[in-house]
């Protein structure tokens, strides 16, 4: 639907492109009932069939919620929350995504060099530059996965060391234990690491690792979630109103055999730009 109002000439009621992507869309109702059983996470849980229940299409053909499913929609936001904090955001979920893509990027250069062959699979993924939706969908998480056991035997040694990583889950980096690391702390001190790093014998490009954690909270899109007498749901509950601070840090991995005195450094460095920072919070 892309946003378009209407398909071949038939109107799309609004609530048809909601259930597809809004603030209670099948996806994200779906994927964290999904991610909580599969990582084990015990964080909070919503009734999906109340939130259900609770939905009604109004006059204007967008979704609204019965008043007494608000403490539903609450649990929901709350569980989205938590995911977000201690599964999406957890620095080694993080750490291996920068791995992964890391991975994924040497493998398409050594390709393009014609130093690696890939499957036709990932020749499709990583080269085919005219990659439609079709092809698209017919990827997936088993084509990179068999090759990974390959490509951790490379001569190429950025691509055996990421490889290496991915698949025996030993010897990642470790990320500085300083909280309320943010980008623009990050910007003074970079060179700094870098060149700490690199002193230490370490090859900066493979051996740092910078990763941004965003999260925006509840904002309600052009549709919000609406209760039933038109307002948002965080103008009816204290606790969706909390749930909406935006949240913003850094992480910085290195090789765990300097992390412990790199840590230290950087807690030095960082300390006139957090007193200068302060002001103007």
């Amino acid at each position: 639907m892309d946003g378009a109002s209407e398909h071949d000439g038939t109107p799309i009621p609004p609530f048809m492109k909601e259930i597809v992507s809004s603030q209670l869309d099948v996806d994200r109702m779906d994927y964290m009932v999904r991610d909580q059983a599969n990582t084990g996470a015990q964080i909070g849980g919503f009734d999906i069939a109340r939130v259900l229940r609770a939905l009604r299409v109004g006059d204007d053909g967008h979704f609204f919620v019965k008043a007494w499913g608000l403490p539903a929609i609450e649990a929901y936001l709350v569980t989205r929350y938590h995911m977000y904090h201690q599964v999406y955001f957890h620095k080694v979920n993080m750490l291996t995504q920068n791995y992964l893509v890391r991975m994924l990027a040497r493998a398409r250069t050594l390709a393009q060099q014609g130093e690696l062959t890939l499957s036709p699979s990932l020749h499709k993924m990583l080269l085919d530059e005219s990659l439609d939706a079709k092809g698209y969908a017919s990827l997936n998480d088993a084509h990179v996965r068999v090759a990974i056991p390959d490509w951790a035997e490379h001569s190429d040694e950025m691509l055996s060391q990421y490889a290496t990583k991915m698949m025996s889950r030993r010897e990642f980096h470790k990320s500085l234990r300083i909280e309320a690391l943010t980008t623009e702390m990050v910007e003074v001190v970079k060179d700094r690491i870098e060149a700490a790093v690199a002193e230490a014998g370490y090859d900066v490009e493979s051996e740092v690792i910078y990763a941004r954690i965003s999260k925006r909270g509840y904002m309600p899109y052009a549709q919000g979630i609406i209760i039933e007498d038109g307002g948002d749901a965080s103008e009816h509950s204290a606790l969706i109103r909390s749930l909406t601070q935006p949240n913003e840090r850094a992480l910085i991995f290195v090789p765990e055999a300097i992390r412990d005195s790199l840590e230290q450094r950087v807690r030095e460095w960082i300390k006139p730009t957090q007193s200068s920072l302060v002001q103007f919070e």
